[in-house]
């Protein structure tokens, strides 16, 4: 039950960080005209290499060295994908581990884990968060609708992206 009202207040402040609304899903454009989407997926933990000290000590050996959980990966989508659906099917497809909750009331979902690395492993305000392209777009990961060409990168934070250089919001 702590886990999650723990789970249920940061979705609820991370809202408030990253805001709602629904990315628009209109026909997506092939930029190089082979007729495939292509974006790149990456999963990095790299902040965490500075945070060591906060962690507990079984999750520190779940840190790669290079702070790189997934490289750049070029994968092939199609129109109307959300980065959820991209995210889901190279982590499966590479068996790397994850968990996500779906928030319903934000249309989304919430990713809680990657690797074995969780929301709160590094304090209250740590866990995951994606950019596209270098931007934290303010929209959950299935909300937010692929272009072609796109580069995601999940990261995790230790300072609810403060540490990411993520705009953090007021408390």
């Amino acid at each position: 039950m702590k886990h999650v009202v723990k789970v249920l207040i940061f979705v609820l402040v991370l809202s408030l960080f990253c805001g709602c609304g629904k990315a628009d899903t209109a026909k997506v454009a092939d930029k190089n005209g082979d007729g495939k989407l292509t974006c790149t997926l990456e999963v990095r933990c790299d902040t965490l290499l500075d945070s060591l000290d906060k962690l507990p000590a079984e999750k520190v050996g779940l840190i790669p060295e290079n702070g790189l959980i997934l490289a750049a990966t070029e994968v092939e989508f199609s129109g109307g994908d959300s980065v959820f659906d991209v995210f889901r099917k190279v982590l499966r497809e590479e068996k790397i581990h994850f968990e996500y909750v779906d928030a319903s009331a934000y249309d989304s979902v919430y990713i809680e884990g990657i690797g074995n690395l969780y929301e709160f492993d590094c304090g209250p305000q740590s866990g995951w968060m994606f950019s596209v392209n270098d931007v934290y777009p303010g929209l959950g990961c299935s909300a937010y609708t692929l272009a072609d060409g796109d580069a995601i990168v999940f990261s995790y934070t230790c300072d609810m992206g403060a540490d990411l250089g993520a705009e953090k919001v007021d408390e």
